[in-house]
């Protein structure tokens, strides 16, 4: 998959991560949108991929592809790794659709009790993914439904990291988001060497959703996040890098009770490895 693509997947499934809440007495199912505009110079080059994708090189390879993913020694040593299976049939689909923006998720819905949270992610390479969060084992797990598989997610170390800057700048800018007052905050920072800019519209008229606790959280190698500097819940987030833009946005919170049978790991379930299959 191309590394512009690659990255902006990678980037929106450490918002996803970041977006599992550790909520507090919220209990219900919050849904979000998501899209990403891409530079002019990634979306040249995501063009030009698209137009080799779709020649005649391309398509006959593909074809290959389909072959020997139908091939039943291929298939038997695949069984032995579900998730890259899943990709890999997924990126074939959406390869021969010819369209690289499938490849982008559209949404997730967010489900929450007791401090447990249950993420599914919709559309593009990542569709349908979960990741369950367990508040008591301070562990989250992605799981995979039709494989009846779970992957443990990496947790952060106590060892020390780089410190990075984090400007953040509450403004006066202020908007409605499903109904809620929202104030704007400006969050600038370097990602691997890289400037990025946040915006976060966020509102406190949530009362039972916290995100401070997560000032301290981790995803693998990245940086703190500093939503210890902001207050309220983020009901918009815009993320401008080099690369291009991502947006997220509540469109819907619902209070709802929730089975508890639901945030837990199925029995049954084997636990494998994880394989995003992003790279970094």
């Amino acid at each position: 998959m191309n590394k512009i693509l690659r990255k902006l997947l990678f980037t929106a499934f450490l918002m996803i991560l970041v977006m599992l809440g550790r909520a507090q007495a919220f209990e219900g199912i919050v849904k979000w949108s998501m899209t990403m505009e891409l530079s002019p110079d990634a979306k040249a080059k995501m063009d030009e991929a698209q137009k080799k994708m779709n020649d005649p090189a391309s398509q006959a390879r593909m074809k290959e592809m389909e072959a020997k993913m139908n091939d039943p020694q291929f298939k038997a040593m695949m069984e032995s790794n579900p998730q890259m299976k899943a990709q890999m049939e997924a990126a074939l689909k959406m390869m021969q659709s010819g369209d690289m923006n499938s490849f982008m998720p559209k949404g997730f819905t967010l489900e929450v009790k007791n401090g447990n949270t249950l993420s599914k992610v919709e559309g593009g390479m990542m569709d349908k993914m979960e990741v369950l969060y367990l508040k008591d084992k301070k562990q989250s797990y992605r799981l995979d439904r039709p494989n009846k598989t779970y992957s443990p997610l990496p947790v952060s170390n106590d060892q020390p990291h780089q410190p990075q800057e984090v400007k953040v700048t509450k403004t006066s800018e202020t908007t409605k988001i499903l109904n809620y007052n929202c104030t704007k905050y400006l969050v600038e920072s370097t990602l691997n060497g890289n400037p990025t800019r946040q915006v976060l519209w966020t509102t406190t008229e949530i009362k039972d959703l916290d995100l401070k606790s997560l000032s301290q959280q981790r995803v693998g190698n990245q940086q703190a996040i500093f939503y210890d500097k902001v207050d309220g819940v983020p009901l918009r987030i815009e993320m401008t890098m080099k690369e291009g833009k991502m947006k997220m946005e509540v469109i819907s919170i619902k209070k709802q009770s929730l089975s508890a049978a639901d945030f837990t790991i199925p029995a049954g379930f084997k636990e494998v490895p994880l394989n995003t299959g992003f790279g970094h």
